[in-house]
């Protein structure tokens, strides 16, 4: 799939799609082969656990609030206007620890079946379920103590 031209308003998804994930809202903001960019709206204590995407980088624009980052086993803060670089195969994750909305631009590359995984995790509530989803499309979550 090519990249189509144009504009995706702020507080849209790209043809009108929006996802509820584990209680995250997702829109996502560009979709083709080459790349896959999404806008998350985090609320205090709202999180994504430490996962590992093998084929693909992955980027983080905080644009509100911060972020607390588990990268490669280490703990680092994000604020409003930092990129955070998550080169494929290392394991990464992102919390709201603060008590402040978060909202943030991520995009990974190659788009893979990041995509797909979204529609397919809309209005999941079972994190297991989740996970084992996730492992279907390339996407490998560490077991709970890597979040510590």
């Amino acid at each position: 799939m090519d990249l189509d031209g144009g504009i995706t308003r702020e507080g849209d998804g790209f043809a009108g799609t929006e996802w509820s994930i584990l209680g995250q809202r997702y829109f996502p903001k560009a979709v083709c082969d080459s790349t896959f960019a999404f806008e998350t709206n985090s609320e205090p204590g709202q999180f994504v656990p430490v996962h590992v995407h093998p084929t693909q980088d992955e980027f983080i624009l905080v644009q509100e609030g911060e972020l607390a980052v588990k990268l490669d086993g280490s703990w680092h803060t994000a604020k409003a206007g930092d990129l955070v670089r998550m080169p494929r195969g290392v394991p990464h994750g992102y919390f709201n620890k603060s008590d402040k909305p978060a909202r943030a631009l991520f995009w990974v590359s190659p788009a893979g079946k990041l995509k797909d995984l979204f529609d397919a995790l809309h209005e999941v509530t079972d994190a297991d379920e989740a996970v084992r989803l996730s492992a279907l499309h390339d996407v490998d979550f560490l077991p709970s103590e890597a979040n510590e």
